[in-house]
């Protein structure tokens, strides 16, 4: 049995399905981005110029990240593992050709979703609907503009029930899905990064979080009408 997706405390949990797409993330940047980004840039400089030790330390800044970000994907901690190996190892040999026109913390993620999304692909899992046709009918949809536009309360319910199931229906997501509310909801990243590292528009972004939270939502909703006792 896959071990429980780690997803986010209880108020975000509450955040996640009571509102829209929007909630619970603040988009603006802060001064720590700044610092992290003037770091990554001395240790990417120091790692072109043949110092290894300072591409050590990007792992060992980015591996707890990247960790959460690879298992929330996967829920394989073996995978996992192996999969961040596999991650680093890539950065490294095309560390030279990086030439900073994203920032490291972007150009790594995006190594890092891509290569899970390649990897969940070949391990077979099944897609439900097709991607396009959810991103080309999604954003035009009455609901989901009045959703990213607002929020509405949601009732109680016991959390430790609640976070069990909400496990289970992240599992019935698509890949891409999954990944999008990975970064979002649990990892805290704002629509223009997550829109950077998946190379898509923030529309495509926003519209697949909305598609996402809905199909949590249902499966939710339909477990308080019918619990399990």
């Amino acid at each position: 049995m896959n071990p429980a997706i780690a997803l986010p405390p209880a108020r975000r949990l509450t955040d996640l399905l009571s509102s829209g797409p929007d909630a619970g993330v603040k988009s603006k940047r802060n001064p720590m981005d700044e610092a992290r980004k003037d770091e990554d840039q001395q240790l990417v400089a120091r790692t072109q110029e043949g110092d290894a030790s300072a591409f050590d330390q990007l792992v060992v800044k980015y591996t707890p990240r990247l960790y959460g970000l690879v298992y929330n994907m996967t829920s394989n901690h073996e995978d996992t593992n192996d999969l961040l190996q596999d991650i680093f190892s890539k950065a490294y040999k095309a560390i030279r050709g990086f030439r900073g026109k994203s920032s490291f913390y972007t150009w790594i993620h995006s190594i890092a979703v891509n290569m899970t999304l390649n990897f969940l692909k070949k391990r077979g899992r099944r897609f439900q609907l097709s991607l396009d046709d959810v991103d080309a009918s999604i954003q035009n949809d009455k609901e989901f503009l009045e959703a990213t536009a607002s929020t509405s309360p949601v009732r109680e319910a016991d959390l430790s029930e609640l976070q069990k199931r909400l496990n289970e229906a992240m599992m019935k997501l698509s890949d891409e899905h999954r990944a999008v509310v990975t970064m979002f909801h649990i990892q805290g990243m704002p629509h223009a990064e997550i829109s950077k590292i998946l190379r898509v528009s923030e529309g495509t972004v926003r519209s697949r979080l909305f598609y996402a939270n809905r199909q949590l939502q249902n499966y939710l909703d339909e477990f308080r009408k019918n619990p399990v006792t």
